[in-house]
């Protein structure tokens, strides 16, 4: 069964909003069980049942679809869809209460990510792009902001831990406003013109899957630290990185991140 580009992307919304809700019901327990995995990310049953969740969706919607997920793992193929799966992205803030993590969902084909949703639980909000149809923060059509220049800009980060010492110092040269609102968080704020910049030096594939299609649409910019726009969905845990920006600041973040 074809299903149409603004078909995936109801759906796409749809599922992440089901599955998001679902870990609102382990959000501030006390009697939550944390535990670490191999690459030292933590991991709860809320992850794992949102991400099953999403999956036997999937089987019974799109037999034919192949899933990629943090949790169960999956694999590509080409010529066929692939939906990313991110059930908590921020497990961490989720763990210790706090309310901006996310549902991350991507659809993706042979030319890379197709639709992209961010639906963060706690807000009961969604930002969701599909390629050449927009970017949509709660039903209403969205666009990064229009600032030109990196003093006063706001960049976010997941955390300034992974920069270099040359970047680092080098962005507080530029007199940026330099923010931990990371995670997709981050990138929900680039895509609805909050904020100027997020930027991941280290992450994960699903971690970043939607967020190509959604920066893109909403009129930004997308590349890893190295200015490469074609993200390596394929690769392993903590071996990607990505610099969402409204475009206008790109080039300045790009040689930031790259001094030395």
């Amino acid at each position: 069964m074809s299903v149409s580009l603004e078909g995936l992307l109801a759906e796409a919304s749809e599922l992440a909003q089901a599955a998001g809700s679902m870990t609102l019901d382990w959000f501030r327990r006390s009697s939550l069980t944390v535990e670490s995995k191999m690459d030292g990310s933590e991991v709860t049953e809320a992850d794992r049942v949102a991400e099953r969740f999403i999956r036997d969706e999937l089987k019974t919607r799109h037999p034919s679809h192949l899933v990629v997920g943090e949790e169960e793992g999956g694999s590509f193929e080409s010529g066929t869809l692939t939906w990313i799966i991110d059930p908590i992205d921020g497990t961490r803030g989720f763990v210790r209460g706090v309310p901006l993590y996310a549902t991350l969902l991507a659809v993706v084909d042979d030319s890379g990510p197709l639709v992209g949703v961010i639906y963060v639980p706690a807000l009961n909000s969604t930002v969701a792009a599909a390629r050449g149809s927009g970017c949509w923060h709660d039903g209403q059509r969205c666009a990064v902001s229009q600032t030109k220049e990196l003093d006063g800009a706001l960049i976010n980060t997941s955390s300034f831990d992974t920069f270099s010492d040359p970047a680092l110092l080098a962005l507080k040269h530029s007199k940026a406003l330099m923010k931990t609102w990371g995670d997709a968080f981050g990138y929900y704020m680039v895509a609805t013109g909050q904020a100027e910049a997020m930027i991941d030096p280290i992450c994960s594939p699903w971690d970043l899957a939607p967020m190509p299609v959604i920066l893109n649409e909403a009129g930004g910019s997308f590349t890893d630290i190295h200015g490469q726009a074609n993200l390596d969905l394929s690769a392993g845990p903590n071996s990607v990185s990505g610099v969402a920006s409204n475009g206008f600041l790109h080039e300045d973040l790009l040689a930031i991140m790259s001094s030395s």
